[in-house]
């Protein structure tokens, strides 16, 4: 199964976290590292737009 998927449920509420490491394959501190690290690079692309804009202004 895709991890990114498997995330998505998790920030649902759809499964714990412990059932996000489960599926995952790894322990619960890892999936809650990965979860926050899938945060981070989702967020990234977000700032660099609007920082062009901002440029543009």
């Amino acid at each position: 199964m895709d991890k990114r998927k498997v995330i998505a449920a998790y920030r649902r509420g759809l499964i714990t976290i412990q059932e996000c490491a489960q599926i995952i394959g790894v322990d619960s501190r890892q999936a809650a590292k990965l979860i926050s690290d899938a945060k981070l690079s989702y967020d990234m692309p977000i700032a660099r737009e609007q920082a062009t804009v901002r440029s543009l202004t």
